[in-house]
């Protein structure tokens, strides 16, 4: 039963894959859970990451998927109807959306899971109070699962990086780069970046 913070929030990217979509990008695939949701709903679907342990053992559990073990910001993009980016922007400069959006075919979506710190009353209130017992929840309800079935699963582990942007710099930035772009706080330190081409 494993378990993090952005798996919790897959369905809500799911709802977010353009109505006729046909391909997909995953950027910071990981080991593959979110494209072989996005294969599971009838997408052809592309995972890249820089982690050759990762790729190896998305390859390994996901047939029919193809994965790039390259770095995003020097890859040659195809074009896609959706591209995901969760929880790995802030491994690469904030400019990368931009060779996102130029990915994107006309009316295309850029789903962007990220993280970022809070900065906002409205920020601090869902990160500070909120956030802690519903990740507590989560949590207890995680380990139940994995003791009930045996333990955690032994899943390969994308390299992870702590992150200085702020809510402020996403906003900004995404305004100035993304222009009609929608940001949105999510809880655990989680916001929503959504652009449509």
């Amino acid at each position: 039963m494993p378990f993090d913070h952005n798996h919790a929030y897959h369905r809500l990217l799911l709802r977010h894959v353009p109505a006729g979509a046909r391909t997909a990008l995953d950027v910071g695939c990981g080991a593959g859970r979110f494209t072989r949701k996005l294969a599971a709903a009838g997408l052809s679907v592309e995972g890249i990451d820089p982690s050759t342990e990762v790729i190896a053992a998305a390859r390994a559990l996901g047939p029919g998927i193809t994965y790039r073990n390259e770095d995003v910001t020097t890859a040659e993009l195809g074009r896609y109807d959706f591209i995901s980016c969760l929880a790995s922007l802030h491994h690469v400069p904030f400019e990368t959306v931009t060779k996102l959006r130029a990915a994107l075919n006309p009316g295309g979506v850029l789903a962007v899971l990220g993280l970022a710190k809070p900065r906002s009353a409205a920020d601090w209130a869902m990160w500070g109070l909120l956030a802690p017992p519903v990740n507590l929840a989560a949590r207890l309800v995680v380990a139940a699962g994995e003791h009930l079935n045996g333990g955690p699963d032994p899943v390969a582990k994308a390299p992870v990086r702590d992150w200085d942007t702020t809510m402020t710099q996403v906003r900004r930035d995404s305004a100035r780069l993304l222009p009609g772009s929608s940001v949105r706080p999510l809880l655990f330190f989680r916001y929503l970046l959504l652009y449509r081409a």
